[in-house]
């Protein structure tokens, strides 16, 4: 195996809730690749009203930052999404092409509320796997009806929506419920890859833990998979699920 592949990372700076400078997003970066991270997928998010980023101004923002880094020892590779928050303004914009999938747009990561999984959702996200965009759930084991029982996750997963497990759940990041959530999908065999979801560079210590966890809970060859070879399929458009 050739190194851990992370689809979801705040490093971009100053556009969102992560990295404030470009010095801390390259700390995040020189972290992540101490870690055994090889490629890192920038993610800011896109959401209505909180964080109004754009696909033209993000990707100003990541040619800017990709400048600073050139001549960075230690660096992995690095690559351009969004983490898309899906309500009726990102759907139009995957309409019109304006959303930001992964580098080779055969995937695109999207969010949904922390309260509810919104209505009839899965109709839409089919539309995308039909034209060749596959959706990438984020941190599925943060939302509050999956704290308890994956049932409601079950029609998405049979459109071959890809859930994306935040691999700092695990530590108990964010709470309780999440951690529990998590060590539960993780035994259910519900993810198909592992993220960091790291905002800043105090983060690659938690993400250590949590690998460390994920390794304990199904060992290191399916670890591996879940941080490596999955998410390189995603990037790649050979998922078969």
């Amino acid at each position: 195996m050739s190194g851990f592949v992370d689809l979801h990372c705040h490093y971009l700076p100053g556009i969102d809730d992560g990295v404030r400078t470009a010095e801390e997003g390259i700390a995040l970066l020189g972290g992540l690749a101490g870690l055994g991270f090889v490629k890192v997928v920038a993610t800011p998010h896109i959401r209505t009203a909180m964080f109004e980023n754009d696909r033209p101004g993000l990707e100003a923002a990541y040619a800017a930052f990709r400048e600073g880094l050139e001549g960075v020892p230690g660096m992995p590779e690095t690559g351009l999404g969004a983490e898309h928050y899906f309500d009726d303004v990102v759907w139009d914009l995957f309409a019109r092409g304006g959303a930001l999938p992964y580098p080779g747009g055969k995937a695109a990561l999207i969010e949904f509320p922390t309260r509810a999984i919104p209505v009839g959702v899965e109709h839409r996200l089919f539309e995308l796997n039909v034209r060749g965009i596959r959706p990438v759930l984020a941190h599925p084991e943060r939302y509050d009806p999956l704290f308890k029982r994956t049932d409601a996750l079950d029609p998405l997963l049979g459109i071959g929506v890809l859930p994306l497990l935040d691999i700092m759940s695990l530590t108990g990041k964010y709470g309780r419920a999440p951690r529990k959530a998590a060590e539960r999908m993780v035994e259910e065999g519900v993810y198909y890859a592992a993220c960091s979801d790291s905002h800043r560079p105090a983060h690659v210590e938690i993400v250590a833990k949590g690998i460390a966890r994920l390794r304990k809970l199904v060992g290191d060859e399916e670890a591996e998979e879940l941080l490596a070879e999955n998410p390189r399929r995603i990037l790649e458009g050979t998922v078969e699920t």
